[in-house]
């Protein structure tokens, strides 16, 4: 029960943070599909710098791990602003955006990865590997039955998580920036004869998205692979999108959802040790998240309520 408890957390945690970023980026009015290739362009960018600094500077493992954390938030946000020039400066398709910005990530990583392995590192290789992250247990509280296991082996990103996850969660319901962000996604024009800009508010929540996709990502480089390549792109990033979806672009119910995400993929894990299956049913295990995210959407999505603005582009000269 520990293990299931300990090991879905830190699948849940960062598709928590990532659909956070989604939620920013949906409830200002930009459906955001391009949290998977976010994701894994911000793991690159992370993990390149971890390896470069690890091999060629003297930097121990566990600085170069907090060094790559922040370069993946800043490469994830850079790179979402490709996604958010075409969708707000540009008036592309949104959906189409997202899927394009997805498989570019996804194709210029792979080669980046095999020619800077090749060209810098003099190694044949298409990954950068990594030292698989420290883990922490807290005292006194790991020893609390069954809730115990939540402060246990925890790696330190899902403490930066939780962290942002709360500070994120403030600024979207309890600033004005957040209730401006809000309206965007709700009633644009509204928003705009308040005096407030609404594309710049949308290009900040699309920025902001990019920033903790990138966290997401180096955070899976550092525990579920333990380096970073093209497996990275496995459909975390629609997985919680999905989470956002059923958690009705809200905080707190997007929680549950990734949780419930997370202890499935941890539960199947166990079943395949605990019955001794062949190491081949780990793929089968791996489409446990995706069907109850399908069963989920079948019997709940008819409940949610998207952003009324949602994808739709605001032209200030239309109003």
């Amino acid at each position: 029960m520990d293990k299931i408890i300990i090991d879905g957390l830190s699948f849940a945690l960062p598709l928590f943070i990532m659909a956070i970023g989604g939620i920013y980026s949906e409830r200002s009015g930009i459906t955001n599909l391009a949290l998977e290739g976010l994701q894994g362009f911000g793991a690159f960018g992370g993990a390149l710098v971890a390896v470069y600094i690890t091999r060629n500077m003297g930097i121990s493992d566990n600085t170069a791990y907090y060094i790559a954390i922040l370069v993946a938030i800043l490469t994830g946000m850079i790179y979402s602003m490709l996604h958010a020039s075409l969708c707000i400066k540009f008036k592309a398709n949104q959906v189409i955006s997202g899927v394009v910005i997805n498989i570019l990530a996804m194709a210029l990583t792979s080669f980046l990865t095999k020619l800077i392995n090749k060209t810098v590192f003099n190694t044949p290789s298409d990954k950068f590997v990594l030292a698989v992250s420290d883990r922490i247990t807290i005292p006194v509280l790991s020893k609390i039955p069954i809730l115990g296991a939540v402060f246990t082996k925890i790696y330190p990103f899902e403490i930066i998580i939780i962290a942002v996850a709360i500070i994120s969660w403030y600024i979207l319901y309890k600033t004005s920036f957040g209730l401006h962000l809000r309206a965007a996604g709700e009633n644009p024009n509204s928003v705009d004869a308040a005096g407030i800009n609404v594309n710049r508010t949308r290009f900040i929540a699309v920025l902001f998205s990019g920033a903790l996709s990138g966290l997401a990502g180096i955070s899976f480089a550092y525990s579920i692979s333990a380096n970073f390549s093209g497996n990275i792109y496995v459909g975390y990033g629609y997985l919680s999108i999905a989470a956002l979806i059923f958690g009705n672009w809200k905080i707190i119910p997007t929680l549950g959802a990734c949780l419930l995400f997370g202890f499935a993929k941890s539960t199947g894990y166990e079943i395949i040790q605990l019955l001794k299956l062949p190491s081949s049913y780990s793929d089968l295990i791996m489409i446990l998240p995706y069907v109850v995210t399908l069963l989920l959407l079948v019997f709940f999505s008819k409940h949610n309520r998207a952003p009324a603005a949602l994808g739709e582009i605001y032209d200030k000269g239309k109003r």
